[in-house]
Formats: structure tokens, sequence, C-alpha cells
């Protein structure tokens, strides 16, 4: 009966319908398709889009001093929780973990906007985390299930990996926007009813893959790597402001954090599929290529953080507009990650492109040291591109150098590790950054207003948002715009030393890479 209607059609001399399975597999590949778009959306867009939300957010809260721990606890989550993403995904199915880690995102998300004080909303952006890194290990684990065609997954990669720019320029801008307009818990809400049809794309279009019945769970090397992390990550934002250097709590994480590197040094050489392969770290090249994403990584989020703050505590703009001063930043790194990538196809030559982009991004961060209270908002904006373009062309550098340093058999655990220290960077590097800006920004207070009017402040600065700053008293406004510029100063120093070492470390890697055959400018034999 289903069959009549096309024959009456095809006997009136019509074209038949295309065949009705061809086109159901073609729609459920394309629900597939954006059902992994917009989980790497979110799971990119929330790393960015709280930063010019900070100040509002940590004002209404009360918790300034816990600022940093918002980023780095989404960081941690995600860091620890990249490679064993990967694992459950062979082993239980990867749509369904896919599926899983949508779900604990949205979770997180919707209970990060109904957070009633910081250490809520910390513990909220943690488990957002844990779902983000599954997020951002399905989205690209997943291309081969739904594109088996090697030229068509390679299109569908390289559509994904053009939303990671976007979503990273445009997640400052939407924050700032939702801040203003409707307030800083929709930097959260927003995610439900993209979720949501992330969720529904994902069911309808992702085909359920055969599991690997072969698969293990390195479950000892998970809890050691996460032990080391979160240990060395309280001992970088505890040491010297809420404890002393010489204190038995840094002294004892300092000794969690040995003693566990060398107990997940040894589990991993005996480990049946560990989580941190050791064969991939013979390469010396691979693992300067970890040291630098690390450091630049811890960088960059220092300028995406600190400078929203100045923008909006010092030169007193909106968070909209605090987001749009980001874009010359952002835009920078977007332009280097290009240009370096097309650098490396034609010459080869990696460890002058890593030396050139590092000595940029210190130069770029020592920039930022010369901002101060009457600085004009549209030169700060700009002396961002500096550094923006230093830091995007090391860290697509790291990308080049990871995959050239790894066999075929391992990209892709090597992709895995290559952002797994890169969000490790991040949250050491927010949670030492943030130190120093909170003791930096202390120090301006006392010096200004005397220890007991400056501990007064700084007590009630962590109930000020940039719109109660103007009911200050003119004097301490200025000390207080003082302090935030004294502390991002410290901040962008430090992220200089990190740049420094960066180049330092740059340094270790070999002059060339063998450009891939048929690159531009090489012919094939050559560039084999």
């Amino acid at each position: 009966m289903e069959g009549a209607p096309q024959l009456r059609v095809a006997q009136a001399g019509t074209t038949p319908t295309p065949d009705a399975a061809a086109t159901a597999g073609r729609r459920r590949v394309g629900l597939g398709v954006l059902s992994l778009l917009l989980g790497m959306v979110l799971g990119v867009l929330d790393q960015v889009i709280v930063g010019t939300a900070l100040p509002t957010m940590v004002g209404e809260l009360g918790g300034l001093s816990l600022m940093p721990w918002v980023i780095t606890a989404y960081g941690l989550a995600t860091a620890v929780t990249t490679p064993l993403w990967g694992k459950l995904g062979d082993l239980y199915g990867r749509r369904r973990t896919f599926i899983g880690a949508i779900a604990l995102f949205l979770i997180g998300s919707m209970a990060a906007g109904l957070a009633q004080d910081m250490t809520q909303l910390i513990a909220f952006r943690a488990f957002q985390g844990l779902g983000a890194g599954g997020l951002m290990v399905g989205a690209f684990a997943l291309v081969g299930d739904l594109v088996p065609n090697p030229a068509d997954r390679i299109k569908v990669q390289s559509v994904i990996g053009a939303v990671i720019p976007v979503a990273l320029v445009g997640g400052p801008l939407l924050g700032g926007v939702l801040t203003e307009h409707v307030g800083w818990r929709w930097a959260f809400y927003v995610n439900v009813p993209v979720g949501a049809v992330a969720l529904a794309a994902a069911a309808a279009g992702i085909p359920a893959a055969a599991r690997s019945a072969k698969q293990r769970i390195d479950y000892a090397g998970v809890a050691l790597l996460t032990t080391v992390v979160v240990a060395l990550t309280l001992l970088a934002g505890w040491a010297g402001s809420q404890y002393a250097w010489g204190s038995w709590q840094i002294a004892g994480l300092a000794a969690v954090a040995a003693l566990a590197l060398v107990a997940l040094v040894r589990v991993e050489r005996r480990a049946a599929e560990p989580i941190l392969p050791p064969r991939l770290f013979h390469s010396r090249d691979f693992n300067v290529a970890q040291v630098l994403g690390l450091l630049l990584a811890a960088g960059m989020l220092a300028v995406m953080v600190h400078l929203p703050l100045y923008m909006q505590s010092v030169r007193d703009v909106s968070p909209t507009v605090s987001g749009l001063m980001l874009l010359p930043f952002m835009g920078g790194m977007i332009a280097a990650q290009l240009i370096a990538a097309r650098v490396v196809l034609r010459t080869g030559r990696i460890r002058a492109l890593v030396l050139t982009g590092s000595a940029t991004a210190a130069v770029g961060l020592a920039l930022l040291t010369l901002l101060d209270t009457g600085t004009a908002t549209a030169l700060a904006a700009g002396m961002g591109v500096v550094a923006g373009f230093g830091i995007g062309m090391v860290l697509q550098s790291t990308l080049v150098v990871t995959f050239g340093s790894a066999d075929r058999r391992d990209i892709g655990v090597a992709s895995g590790l290559l952002n797994l220290f890169r969000a490790i960077g991040g949250s050491l590097g927010m949670a030492l950054l943030g130190s120093i800006y909170a003791a930096a920004s202390q120090d301006t207070l006392t010096q200004r207003l005397g220890a007991e009017a400056g501990r007064a402040l700084s007590q009630s600065s962590e109930h000020l948002t940039p719109e109660t700053l103007a009911h200050l008293p003119a004097e301490a406004l200025a000390a207080f715009r003082s302090a935030v510029v004294d502390g991002l100063h410290s901040v962008m120093l430090g992220g200089f030393v990190l740049a420094a070492a960066g180049f330092a470390a740059a340094w270790l890697l070999r002059p060339r890479m063998a450009p891939p055959a048929g690159a531009p400018g090489k012919p094939p034999t050559e560039a084999a």
C-alpha cells in the first residue's frame, strides 16, 4: 500500500521522491552533528561566560576573595574527568555517556543559577565541570560513529573546531549582556534551553555504537591524578594568603601532592590501560608541549577574569562593555592561531614559532601592568591584543607538536592529555594568581587607609558590586580602585613570569617538524 502513491507519481512522468531511508539517515546524522556542536559550545562557553559576570556575581553573593575558585572549580573538575570520560564511552557506549554528560552539565547549570552563596556556587560549578569534561571528549569521539566517511568526517571536525573560537569570543560578551539586562544567574540558565535541544538531538541522532568489552578503567590512576591536582591547586590558592608558607597545612598539601605523584607514576607504568600512557611521555617534544599549554592557559584565564574586573571596578563600564573590551584580546588569539597553523604547514619551523609566541605573550602581559586608574578604556582594551596574539600562537603550536609527537594510535589520547594539562594549568594558575591578587590588593588598602580601615573596606568589598561602588566615600573609592589596579599588576607580572618560563622551555623543542605530505610550499617528497 505504501508503494502505490510512488507508482502513480512515476507513471505521471515526474521524478520519484528520494528514498525514505536515505532521507531519514541524513536527518539523523544532521541531528547528531547538531548535538555535538551544541555540546562543544556549552563546554567552551562556560569556561569564559562568567568572566564578565564575576564582579556582579561575587558582590551579590559576598566573596571577592573566593572569585578565582568560580573558574578554578570548573576547570579542575573538567581536567580530572577528561581522561575518564573517554574510557567510559568505550566501555558503556559513547552515545550513552555523551547524553549523561549533557544531563550532568544541565543539572550543574541550574544549581549554579540558584546558588545562594559563594560556597554553593563553587560546588555547583565543579558539578558543571564534571559534565563539561564529557562534552569536550564526546564531541570529537562521536564524529567517527556519526560519519564513517573520512572526507566527510574531516569536514565535520572542522565545523566543530570552528565553533570553539566563536564560543570563546562570544562568551564574555554574552555574559556581560545577560548580567546587565536580566541578571548574572542567566549566565547559567541560558544553558538549559540550549542543552535541552542538544539532549533531544543526541537521543534522536546519535546511533548506539557497539561497546568494547576489553576496555579497563584505570580507577587508581584517576584517583591519584585527582589527588595531585587538587592538592596542588589548594596549595597554590592558600599558600601565603589563607596559611603561611611554612604552616603545617601547606607542608601537608605539598607532601600529599608529592607522594600521590610518585604513586601515580608507579601505577601508570603497571596499569593495563593507563589514563596517562607512559609511552607518550618518552617524547621530549610532547612533554614540552604539555608544559607550554599548562603555562599559557594560566595566562589566558588571568586576563579573561581580571581584565573585566578592572574594566567594571576601575573604568566604571557596564558588564556588556567589559565583554566588548575583551574582543581585542580574543581576536588576537584567534588570528594568531590561524597564522601559526599556516606557518607550520609551510615551513615546519615550530621552535621559532613557539619562541616568538611566548616572547610576544610575555611582552603583552607586561604591557598590561601599565594600566592605571586613569587609562582610557579603549586603550586598555587594545593593549590586550599583544598578549592574546602571543598566547594564541603558543596554544596552536602545542596542538601541532602534540599531534606530531604521537603515533597514529595515540592521537585521541594525546588530544585528551593536551586538554587535561591546559585545564590543570588554568586551575593552578587561577588559584595562584588569585591568591597573589588578594594579597596585593589588601596591601594597597592597608597602605592607603591604614590597617583597620583597610581591613574594614576589604571585608565590605566582599559584597561590593560595580553598581554600588559609586556609594563609597571618595577616599575609600580611590583606595579601592588603586587596590584593584595593584592586584591586576601583580597578576599580570605573574603571567609574565609564566610566559617567560614558557619561552625558556621552548628552547627544548626541536627546530623543525616535517609538514604533512602535500603541504603548501613543499613538494610531496620533501614534506614526507
